[in-house]
């Protein structure tokens, strides 16, 4: 959804512009890939830390601020949209405010947030700590999640069919040659979800579409680290392929959350009112989704 521009206008009233920066701190949440860590974000230019500040391949500059007696690194990008975004990434906090919304403004939103911003930090932090301590081992008898349960995986010599699901027996086979590598039995897993998470995401999609009486462009798979899915105005939505690690109930979900947005651009109240209305139980999985999506996700 385009942005209200701001006036231009020199003898703009003080209201109007507190009535703007309101708008600007309205925050509006979304699962990121392990947790409820992102609000609206949208990468653009920005604003230097210093007048030399490096700037780095994506236009963002790096910035600090002092909260909590400790000192607060950030990258800030410019965009186009009416919110300040804050978003919880790898490489720590990313902001995301409108160009008419000046830095003493950004700081005083950090502020304003910087217990959820402190929170959400650490959470990270321990997050990918379980992570390292919770690896799986690929290995003959490994255990691999595959629409919320289990498949045991079974290695056998090469054959002529490379990958064998066996739903009955709840089994994955690959048939690798002999001396193969962790990182072949990793890609053959891999190439496998992949073209399940296309198969069911393909399924699900003209469900949701046809109750919701929208029509969408196009549907990819994506493995962004941050995001379960997206959704662009002209109807072209991404699904992170990690889906299909979950139960069939919360890929419904995030098909439901992402072909609304053809429907509602932003994630106001209607927004949510279109989810529930293609998918009433979407409160539930949307919580076993923070829930799960976490230590256990096999690392490729």
């Amino acid at each position: 959804m385009p942005a209200a521009k701001p006036s231009s206008s020199p003898k703009s009233s003080k209201p109007s512009l507190m009535q703007g920066l309101q708008r600007a701190l309205q925050l509006d949440f979304f699962n990121d890939l392990f947790g409820n860590n992102e609000v609206v974000v949208e990468k653009r230019p920005v604003v230097s830390t210093a007048p030399n500040a490096p700037e780095n391949p994506t236009g963002a500059r790096r910035r600090q601020i002092l909260i909590q007696d400790q000192v607060l690194d950030y990258e800030l990008r410019r965009s186009k949209r009416r919110s300040i975004g804050f978003l919880i990434a790898d490489d720590g906090l990313r902001i995301t405010a409108p160009r008419w919304v000046t830095l003493a403004d950004i700081e005083q939103a950090i502020h304003e947030k910087q217990n959820w911003i402190i929170t959400k930090l650490r959470e990270k932090r321990e997050l990918s700590s379980k992570r390292l301590q919770a690896k799986m081992c690929w290995e003959d008898g490994a255990r691999l999640p595959y629409l919320g349960r289990h498949l045991t995986l079974r290695i056998a010599p090469a054959a002529s069919v490379a990958v064998k699901h066996d739903a009955e027996q709840e089994t994955l086979t690959i048939s690798l040659p002999l001396g193969y590598s962790e990182q072949q039995l990793k890609d053959r897993v891999q190439s496998w979800l992949q073209l399940e998470a296309k198969r069911i995401f393909n399924q699900r999609m003209p469900i949701f579409a046809q109750r919701l009486g929208v029509t969408y462009h196009s549907m990819s798979l994506s493995s962004a680290g941050t995001r379960w899915g997206s959704c662009t105005a002209q109807g072209k939505i991404r699904l992170n392929w990690r889906l299909i690690h979950f139960s069939l109930e919360i890929i419904d979900y995030v098909v439901a959350h992402e072909l609304s947005h053809l429907r509602e651009m932003n994630h106001s109240a209607d927004f949510w009112a279109t989810v529930e209305s293609i998918y009433p139980e979407y409160e539930h999985a949307k919580q076993k989704l923070r829930q799960h999506a976490s230590a256990d996700l096999p690392v490729f």
